[in-house]
Parts: C-alpha cells; sequence; structure tokens
C-alpha cells in the first residue's frame, strides 16, 4: 500500500503541476473524493477475509458491531468504501497520515499563497 500511495502522491503532484494554471475548481473537490473512495476500496480489497477486515476495522476506531456488519457483508468494495465504518476507520486523517495527498489541499496551496 506505501508504494501505491508512494505513486499516487507522484501522479498527483505532476498532474497539479500541469493543471495548476487552471482557475476552475469545481470538478477538483469531486475528483479528491473520488480518490479516497478508491484508496478505502484499495484497503478493503486488500483485507479480502472477513476476519482479518473485522480485525482492521476495530483496530482503526470501528465499534464491534459495524466491524461485524461490513465483515460479513456481501457488498462489493466499491459499494462498502462508502459506507459510515469505513469511512470512520480510514478517515481523510488517517490517509493523510499515511501519504495521501490532497489534490484540494494542493490547488488550494497554488491559487491563495501568491
Amino acid at each position: 500500500m506505501q508504494h501505491r500511495l508512494h505513486k499516487l502522491a507522484q501522479y498527483i503532484r505532476d498532474w497539479m503541476g500541469y493543471f495548476r494554471l487552471s482557475e476552475y475548481y469545481r470538478p477538483i473537490p469531486l475528483l479528491d473524493q473520488w480518490i479516497r473512495r478508491r484508496i478505502r476500496c484499495c484497503f478493503l480489497k486488500q483485507w479480502r477475509k472477513p476476519k482479518t477486515r473485522f480485525k482492521n476495522l476495530v483496530r482503526l476506531g470501528v465499534d464491534n458491531v459495524n466491524a461485524a456488519k461490513i465483515a460479513a457483508s456481501s457488498k462489493g468494495y466499491y459499494r462498502l468504501s462508502k459506507t459510515y465504518a469505513v469511512q470512520q476507520a480510514l478517515n481523510n486523517n488517517y490517509l493523510a497520515k499515511i501519504g495521501l495527498v490532497s489534490l484540494k489541499d494542493l490547488w488550494i496551496r497554488f491559487h491563495h499563497h501568491r
């Protein structure tokens, strides 16, 4: 996962370097949300077995009942990545701490730093 986040950070920085001159902000938050949801989806795919999903969700602060519901669910990874329990466990602060670069923050830093 660290390698994936490192490559994604490189790509986002390069992309922002190319498109930062654009004043059009509207798609930036939506892209940022989509990237975070896909990263959550990748974590769920990595935790394939229900037992592993349960253990990791509880470790990240989800209560046992909600962690069990997510772990036992037959829904797809992308759909589960939007649930409250997964968003609580893999929140924006946690994702930033492990190395996810925010496209929105980069855009704001460039346009309001001048």
